[in-house]
């Protein structure tokens, strides 16, 4: 499991026209599954989202998590996050989890996200064609990835 996790002042998701997620600051995490991954990986990964202090405190350092600054998370599914680019130009996806494997965990992170948090986790359209925008605070965006735990 893949997350790219960007500090944000604003991040929205619309598709078709309409607005599915909307958060002012916060993070915006976009979410990327593999085959492979387990409910272990998403327990791991949730907490690591929920703990990453990368919120600036009153001398302007990374110290503050997001409970701390009372943020919110838009959560985006992002298969791509799981490209490989090895051979030519064009990427392959066999490492992406299919929708079956895929879907399940992705709206088990939102419940574990919105558990951790106490707050409602803004979405986007699991498979949808997404426009997504955001202000990128700082910017700052971290990549974690549940197969570098160690």
């Amino acid at each position: 499991m893949r997350a790219v996790l960007q500090r944000v002042t604003q991040a929205s998701c619309v598709v078709d026209g309409n607005t599915t997620g909307e958060i002012n600051k916060g993070f915006l995490v976009l979410l990327g599954i593999e085959e492979a991954d387990t409910a272990e990986d998403l327990d791991w990964l949730a907490q690591k989202i929920v703990g990453m202090r990368i919120f600036g405190d009153e001398n302007d350092l990374m110290n503050k998590s997001i409970a701390d600054v009372n943020g919110d998370i838009l959560l985006i599914s992002q298969f791509t996050l799981f490209a490989s680019t090895k051979k030519g130009n064009r990427p392959g996806f066999t490492r992406a989890a299919k929708p079956n494997v895929a879907i399940p965990l992705y709206e088990e992170m939102i419940v574990k996200l919105a558990a951790l948090t106490n707050k409602k986790i803004e979405t986007g359209i699991f498979g949808a064609d997404m426009k997504i925008s955001l202000v990128n605070d700082g910017p700052v965006t971290i990549m974690i990835d549940t197969k570098n735990k160690e």
